[in-house]
């Protein structure tokens, strides 16, 4: 494991260093995840004909099943951390930078969340936490 795996480089790895290291309590990180921007891969149109063109207007993200069968996205907290997951995923060199909030409000339910896996500074958030967390962003919707 090298030492930049799980050094920080920005906000939102400092927040998630902290909540795995128990300085910043689940429920406060998932509030703060909430206001982020996080990298989402989306799968390659090259086959469209037209090179550097998508065709579709739809993007599909990383979808992969864990060992119990549940659908979990993909998600990295940045393009960098993506590279080396990416490489072994077919189809799925691009992607995004999106507001995890936005990502979040057009899951359905029942998925799974997988930030940066496979790394030391990773995070696994359960589909419960995920219905947590849109009922927040619905308790938000309702403030403004």
């Amino acid at each position: 494991m090298q030492a930049q795996e799980s050094e920080a480089k920005n906000e939102l790895e400092q927040k998630l260093l902290a909540a795995i290291n128990g300085e910043l309590p689940g429920e406060d990180f998932m509030n703060e995840l909430l206001t982020q921007q996080i990298f989402i891969p989306i799968k390659d149109d090259r086959d469209s004909g037209i090179p550097g063109f998508q065709l579709t207007n739809k993007a599909t993200p990383l979808v992969v099943q864990d060992e119990q069968g549940r659908n979990t996205l993909v998600l990295f907290t940045s393009p960098e951390r993506a590279k080396e997951f990416l490489v072994d995923v077919p189809g799925y060199s691009g992607g995004l930078l999106a507001d995890f909030s936005w990502i979040v409000e057009r899951m359905d339910p029942g998925f799974a969340i997988a930030v940066n896996p496979g790394l030391e500074l990773g995070m696994d958030i359960d589909p419960e936490d995920v219905t947590q967390m849109l009922e927040l962003l619905a308790a938000r919707g309702k403030k403004n």
